[in-house]
Formats: structure tokens, C-alpha cells, sequence
């Protein structure tokens, strides 16, 4: 079938089939029509509003059903829309709404942002506007991402592409018709993407408001869900619960677990293909610059343990030095990328400027390296390297071996000052259940080298990655920098 405008291409789904199920979200749900009326109703009432053709729709929503109208309703004006967390400090999503400058901000109270067109969560559109379609236009972006408020510095990727598919023609190895599982935050790109790939193909999504490990299991097995993405940080609290309860659930249904956000820790990896099998184990690697992609399902992991896999889709990637020459195989660099179609043709940055070589490859800011078989391994970003008595150790391969241990919910590692050292490895580690500063120690010893295991610890009671599996280390590493550090102890 030809390629179509979401709009249009939802439209289709919903006109051959209004009655069936589009989102399951709790208790409730809503239909392929009910979604098709609603959005196109709200769509009028942004219009009226101020949204038109080529407009950013910022959306500050939770998970909800109420998200995915919001979206259609942006798309079906030719706006596109640009998802933030609901839960942004205040001063963070108003230098990104002054960034992007959006004809409308969703999730917000009237008049809280100026003269800026805002609808609060729940907003209900006059019910004399028309629910029948709109004119047909195609957004000239499909989505604007949002990226580096943790730092100050937000930026905005605004994606080249239009909001265009075939409505028949599946991606990522979904099924036509299937169900996929959506426990991750929205406004992060894999949710977002994948939710909305199902849809626009004619299936259903299973959304939660928040990750919960148990729930998955059970809906998975209720919902007969044959999809689903995760990140290591939920597939590892999967894995941690009982044993008992794992086993009890039927996942029989599931076709494919895309693992992506975050190179998976071996021994998770190794766990989950040994737990579902091989061939229904994916990982995936990007950003949501699409710059370059890497994918390699288990039983090429298998063979690579340890790889993020190959480029896709006539995309290329090389690891540079500092010096900018070309690394060996199995030699640690900087990632560079490059497009199929070349610089620049997946997307812009608004308050960013992209870190390129001069003939055009560009980098995300990740170390890692290629082996022979040009498979990618990922290293951590350069940005959070430690450089401890002269050596360099990422944070990412210490927080790997340290969620190995069977106390351990969460754990971030960052580099505190140092007079001896430079930098000291300092690890901050979520354990429930309890551990002590000598047991973590001799599990270390059987995974790392000496010189990385943490030179202190300190223990905190709540989760230090968010829904999505991303932590701020930069914050943590700020609020240690400005008060003393509790737990702190010596390795030696």
C-alpha cells in the first residue's frame, strides 16, 4: 500500500475496524474510533487555538490515553508534536517550551506560561466541534524529541522525516494486528516510536502508567502481548523477582523483547535468552538523532557476547581516536556515525550543535570499539569517564557488576575529587534488602580489575533510574561535590 499521513493511516485502521481495541491503559480502554473521534475533535479545538501547519505541540503528559490523543490530534493539523516529562522541575520545561517555541502547550494551566496556548491533563474540547476528519495534510516533521535538561542545556532533535507510513507494512518485527506491551515513559523515544509503530499498523497497546515488574509478567500473559521493549534496568527487576512468580506467568505469546536505552550486562542477557530463548531476544542501539543503529538478535549475541550488533539500513560507523585517525579492531574510541542518506538527513538540533568530523560523521559522545566482524561494543559515554590514577574507568561497566549482585536494585558510579588519585571511584548503590561495603567488595573482586572497584560506597532506599533506565550521574555527582559524602570508606 502506498505511504499515507498518520492521520490519514490511523484513519484507516479505524474505519475498517472502529469497535476494536487501540489502547488498553489500567482498568479502561478506548477503541480505534472512539481514539479516530476524539482526536479529530480535539484537533479543531487546537486549531481554534492557534495550531496550524508546520507548529510544535508541546506535550507535558503522563502515560495515558489522553497522550496518544493529543498527538494524533497535532499530526492531523500538520503540527508535530513534542513529548517532555510530566514531572520536569518547572525551570527545566520552560527553558525547553522557550527553546522550542510550540503554538501549544499541553499538560499546563492557563495562563501559566503567558500568552502561550495552554490545555491542562484532561482537557475536554467543546463537544459542538465536529468529530468528522479533517482535510488530509502530512506533518513535514514526525516528532520533536527533547535531550540534555539534566544538564541545563536542553536541546531539541527535530526529526527530518514526515509523519508518513504504510499503514500495512510492519516494523521491528511486529505483527499486523499485534499487541504490544508499552511500560516505559512516553516522552522517551523508544516508547514513543514503538507505541506508535503498533498503533499505525493496526494493533493494540498495553500501557502503563508507571513500570512495574509484576504487572508486566501478568499482562503479558492476559493480554496475550507478542511486543515489547524494555531496558536493562526493568529487565533486570524482572529478573530479580522470585523465581517462583516468573515461571508462573505464560509469555508464551511473545514473539520479541527489544532491549534497547542502554548496552545490556552480560549476565542479563545471558539470563533472559537462557529464560525465553534466543530467537526472541533483540537489542537495538541509536539515538534519537537516527545518525546510525546498530541490532543483533541472541543468537549472533551468542556468538558476540557482549555486541550491540551490526549497522542497519545502509548506516555506517567507525571509531575514531582523539587524534581523528581510524581504531583498530578492538581498540576503544569515540562512536562516529553516519547516516544512509548522509549529514543531516534525519534531523536538526535546536540549542545544540552537533560534535562532527569535517567530512560529516558525527558522534553521540559513546566510546566503544569494532571487533573483525564489524560488530559494535559499547563502552559508556565519554562525557562520564572517570580518570583514576591514570587510568580510565566508565562508570557503566562498575554499575554492570555491581547490579550483578542479588541485594543490588539500582547503583550509579561516578569520580569524586581526589588528592592522591585524581578522581576516586565513588558508588552509590539502591539495595533494599541490605548489603555491606565487604560483600560488595568480594563480589567486585570476582567481575572487575583492581583499580575499578569503587574506592567508597553510600547507600541510599529509593531507585536511581528512572522508568526509562536513565540516570542523572551529573547530578549526583553535583549534590556529593556540594555536601559531605555519608558511607564513604576506603577499598584498600
Amino acid at each position: 500500500m502506498a505511504r499515507m499521513s498518520y492521520g490519514r493511516a490511523f484513519a484507516f485502521h479505524a474505519e475498517g475496524d472502529p469497535d476494536g481495541i487501540a489502547i488498553v491503559f489500567g482498568e479502561g480502554s478506548c477503541t480505534r474510533g472512539e481514539l479516530e473521534r476524539r482526536s479529530n475533535r480535539l484537533a479543531r479545538a487546537y486549531q481554534k487555538m492557534g495550531v496550524s501547519e508546520g507548529d510544535l505541540v508541546t506535550i507535558a503528559l503522563p502515560n495515558g490515553i489522553e497522550f496518544f490523543e493529543v498527538c494524533l490530534a497535532a499530526w492531523k493539523l500538520g503540527a508535530t508534536p513534542s513529548p517532555v516529562s510530566s514531572r520536569l522541575p518547572d525551570h527545566e520545561r520552560r527553558a525547553i517550551v522557550e527553546l522550542a517555541s510550540p503554538a501549544l502547550l499541553a499538560g499546563a494551566e492557563s495562563g501559566t506560561y503567558g500568552g502561550l496556548a495552554t490545555v491542562a491533563e484532561g482537557f475536554e474540547p467543546d463537544p459542538a466541534l465536529s468529530d468528522e476528519p479533517l482535510p488530509d495534510v502530512v506533518a513535514r516533521r514526525v516528532r520533536a524529541m527533547t535531550s540534555g535538561g539534566s544538564t541545563g542545556r536542553p536541546k531539541l532533535i527535530l526529526e527530518t522525516l514526515p509523519a508518513q507510513c504504510d499503514p500495512e507494512q510492519a516494523a521491528n518485527g511486529m505483527r499486523a494486528g499485534g499487541t504490544l506491551l508499552v511500560p516505559g515513559p512516553l516522552y522517551h523515544a523508544g516508547p514513543f516510536i514503538t507505541a506508535w509503530q503498533q498503533l499505525l499498523l493496526g494493533g493494540r497497546i498495553v500501557l502503563l502508567a508507571h513500570f512495574d515488574p509484576a504487572l508486566c509478567l501478568e499482562l503479558i500473559e492476559r493480554h496475550r502481548v507478542d511486543w515489547v521493549l524494555f531496558v536493562p534496568t526493568m529487565m533486570q527487576r524482572i529478573w530479580r523477582l522470585p523465581e517462583q512468580e516468573r515461571s508462573a506467568r505464560d509469555l508464551s505469546s511473545l514473539d520479541t523483547v527489544m532491549c534497547t536505552g542502554a548496552p545490556s550486562p552480560p549476565w542479563l542477557k545471558r539470563a533472559w535468552i537462557g529464560w525465553l530463548g534466543p530467537e526472541k531476544i533483540l537489542e537495538a542501539y541509536g539515538g534519537s538523532e537516527r545518525i546510525a543503529g546498530t541490532q543483533i538478535d541472541g543468537t549472533e549475541w551468542l556468538a558476540h557476547p557482549g555486541s550491540v550488533g551490526k549497522p542497519t539500513g545502509g548506516r555506517k560507523i567507525r571509531i575514531l581516536r582523539p587524534d581523528g585517525s581510524e581504531c583498530a579492531p578492538g581498540e576503544l574510541g569515540e562512536v562516529y556515525m553516519m547516516p544512509a542518506e548522509g549529514q543531516g538527513s534525519t534531523y536538526e538540533y535546536v540549542g545544540a550543535t552537533a560534535t562532527a568530523t569535517p567530512d560529516g560523521w558525527e558522534t553521540l559522545g559513546d566510546m566503544g570499539h569494532l571487533d573483525e566482524d564489524g560488530y559494535l561494543y559499547l563502552a559508556d559515554r565519554k562525557a562520564d569517564m572517570i580518570v583514576t590514577g591514570g587510568a580510565n574507568v566508565f562508570p557503566a561497566e562498575v554499575e554492570a557488576a555491581l547490579d550483578a549482585h542479588p541485594a543490588v536494585r539500582s547503583s550509579a558510579v561516578v569520580g569524586l575529587p581526589d588528592d592522591d588519585l585524581g578522581q576516586r571511584i565513588h558508588a552509590i548503590v539502591d539495595a533494599p534488602g541490605g548489603v555491606d561495603d565487604a560483600a560488595l567488595r568480594a563480589h567486585l573482586a570476582e567481575h572487575l580489575v583492581r583499580y575499578k572497584i569503587p574506592r567508597s560506597f553510600e547507600y541510599v532506599s529509593e531507585p536511581l533510574r528512572d522508568d526509562a533506565g536513565k540516570v542523572r550521574r551529573s547530578a549526583l555527582r553535583e549534590a556529593r561535590l556540594s555536601a559531605s559524602v555519608p558511607g564513604a570508606g576506603s577499598a584498600e
